[in-house]
């Protein structure tokens, strides 16, 4: 299949899927969702693929975040549409697959992008990453999973302090947080997730795709939060701090926010 945004390479077992628009710091644009989602479909249905291993273009980037300019006049219903077509077509995809997916994070990952690589079950991160959830700034909140998967991962404490600050944590932190697994330098960082599929291709499929899914099964209560967020993110759309959010982002401004 010739996909415009992504790349995608096969190296034994494994299947390197790779966010390709480095121009754009690999932003996620709808395209590029679909695009990423008809690869993870087909690569799952492959069986000679044991392993999936998801990066970004480039040293500058895994993925920035979503491309703002694409919804920033959106109204709230299509606010909720955009981050339920999100869920259904590419994060909740991605983490219910029987396939182990590792996120080699290879530079910033904020916004989208950090929400993609949690849905990923292993992720692997370079020395010059940095990572966070920055939605609040633009007036809105994570819209992707990110207020379920970030608590999962990291507590509900440290969770809440980095979504209400916009916060960023460097790689060390993120690995020191639990976000992250493993740090690497950028340059071995690909070679290291590609090692980690290649032993996690020698065991058994069959085993590996049961634990999966009792791992996945041990946060089914989470679809409640998950129903939750879509619902409070496209409210976000109908305020006034989403506007200034938005405009000021565009407009390379910072926001005056007035809570309304």
């Amino acid at each position: 299949m010739a996909y415009q945004y992504i790349l995608v390479e096969h190296m034994d077992q494994t299947c390197v899927i790779t966010i390709n628009r480095p121009e754009q710091l690999n932003a996620l644009n709808k395209q590029t969702i679909q695009e990423l989602h008809d690869a993870f479909e087909e690569a799952g249905k492959n069986e000679h693929v044991r392993v999936i291993v998801l990066t970004g273009s480039g040293d500058k980037a895994f993925v920035a975040g979503a491309d703002i300019k694409e919804f920033a006049n959106f109204t709230v219903e299509e606010g909720k549409e955009l981050s339920r077509a999100g869920h259904d077509m590419l994060f909740n995809f991605i983490e219910k697959m029987e396939k182990p997916v590792i996120a080699a994070v290879n530079g910033y990952a904020f916004g989208g992008g950090l929400e993609l690589a949690m849905s990923c079950h292993i992720r692997l991160v370079s020395e010059n990453a940095v990572v966070g959830l920055p939605e609040v700034s633009l007036g809105v909140i994570p819209g992707y999973g990110g207020t379920q998967r970030l608590a999962r991962l990291i507590g509900r404490g440290k969770a809440t302090e980095l979504v209400v600050s916009a916060g960023r944590l460097a790689a060390n932190e993120a690995v020191q947080w639990g976000l992250m697994n493993h740090m690497y330098s950028l340059e071995n960082l690909k070679s290291e997730a590609i090692n980690l599929a290649g032993k996690i291709s020698k065991q058994s499929p069959a085993a590996i795709a049961s634990a999966l899914r009792a791992i996945h099964a041990g946060f089914v209560h989470e679809q409640t939060g998950l129903e939750t967020e879509i619902e409070e993110f496209g409210i976000c759309f109908g305020t006034e701090d989403f506007k200034e959010g938005t405009t000021a982002f565009i407009e390379k401004r910072k926001p005056v926010f007035i809570g309304k």
